[in-house]
Formats: C-alpha cells, structure tokens, sequence
C-alpha cells in the first residue's frame, strides 16, 4: 500500500511492542496506508539492520525510502508529514507542547521499566516494590489529566487524541495483561477514576482498535519472558 503522493510507506515491528503499536496508531489517526512488515527480534532482518544501524531497533518507519527510528519522533514526524487529514497530535500552543513532550520523557523513563519489573515480578517483595513505583506514576497522570485535558475533555489532546495520549495508551494492552498474571488492579477506578475513563475512550476509539493485539496473546508472550527472566542480583 502506498501513503498520498505514491510515496510508499513501510512499518517495521512486533505487533505486540507498545513502541510500534503507537506508530500504527498515528497512521491511522492521519489515515496513512502503510505496509507493516513483521520482524523476529531473534532473526532481525537485513532490512531493520540497515535501517536502524544504531539501535537495531523496532520500531522504524520507512517513508520514500527513508527511515526515521524511535516510536515518539516517528509519531512526530508523521504529524508534521501528513498534514491534510485536519488532525494534528501535537498542541500548537508551545507549553502544552511542551508539557506532551515532558510525561511523555517522563512516562517512558519511570513507567515502562516499573511496569516491566511488576510484570516480571517473582517474589511478594518484588511484586510490592514494582506496584508502588507503577501505581506512583499512573497517580501523578491522573493529576496531570485535570491540567492538561482542557476542562474535562476525553484526552490528553483535548477533543481528539494526541501525543501524550498514545504515548500513555500504548501501555494498556500490557497493563491488563500485567493485571491478568499478577492479580492486581492496576486501573482502579477508586484510585485514579479519570484515568479510567480516559482508557475506555481511548480504547474504544478505531484507530486504536485496529492497531490493539489481544489481551491473551499479551499475557502468553508475558509468560514466555517470565520463564526466561533472572531477577537482578540484590545491591
């Protein structure tokens, strides 16, 4: 399939990787038709080796022969590329800007290693430790949420959904899954009820069901890295 213009537009990914799920979600959002090539992370092709030299990375978006690496500036470049939809991800105003780019920095600085400890968790202690760094940083969102979403509008983005909320909504297929393996709530609507609703919308929207893989297939790779997991050693 080929993006307006006959410039042709290629994802590179694992359909499970909240990093790639984010960029499906911006093409759709923009309505860009786009090939996705599936990747083996154990039998990486040539074709992400010499895209992503660095990083050797997914995932990596390929548009007119050019690849662009690391899911948030792809999200970025698509906003800035395909302009025609009327959609934009990105606040004009350069504080709100400024302030996607901050809990999005921020989100997969502190949240994505908390979440993937939990998940990985195999001692109660572990377990409690993981939960109170993961449940701190979905506490300081659901604060961020009242300033940002513009007087209660369903998005960080406002009306629509924007940067920080793919940033953020990515994580959901793994945070249920979490919830599954674990035996925790994670979304409780006790605790951050915002945040909740802010998930079932974002949910619920196509561009993002499109792009969602199923909950179970989530918790069986989960397992799989499980099995394989050895815990750090104690400092």
């Amino acid at each position: 399939m080929a993006a307006s213009g006959n410039q042709e537009v290629t994802l590179l990914g694992v359909r499970l990787s909240p990093f790639v799920i984010r960029v499906g979600i911006a093409l759709n959002i923009k309505e860009v038709q786009y090939e996705f090539l599936e990747e083996i992370l154990s039998a990486k092709s040539e074709l992400l080796l010499k895209s992503n030299p660095v990083y050797k990375k997914v995932p990596v978006l390929i548009h007119d022969g050019k690849p662009i690496c690391e899911s948030m500036i792809i999200v970025q470049y698509i906003d800035d590329v395909w302009t025609r939809s009327g959609t934009t991800l990105m606040p004009t105003d350069p504080y709100q800007k400024a302030m996607h780019r901050f809990w999005t920095v921020y989100l997969d600085d502190k949240f994505e290693p908390s979440l993937y400890n939990l998940t990985m968790s195999q001692t109660e202690a572990a377990k409690a430790e993981a939960e109170e760094q993961t449940m701190a940083v979905l506490q300081l969102l659901e604060e961020a949420f009242v300033k940002m979403s513009n007087k209660g509008k369903p998005f960080f983005g406002g009306d629509t959904i924007g940067y920080l909320d793919i940033a953020i909504g990515s994580y959901l297929g793994w945070m249920r899954a979490t919830e599954e393996i674990i035996g925790l709530k994670l979304l409780d609507d006790a605790r951050i009820p915002l945040l909740c609703a802010w998930a079932e919308n974002f949910c619920n929207n196509e561009a993002v069901r499109n792009v969602s893989p199923e909950i179970m297939k989530i918790v069986e790779y989960a397992k799989f890295l499980r099995s394989k997991y050895t815990p750090p050693p104690a400092k």
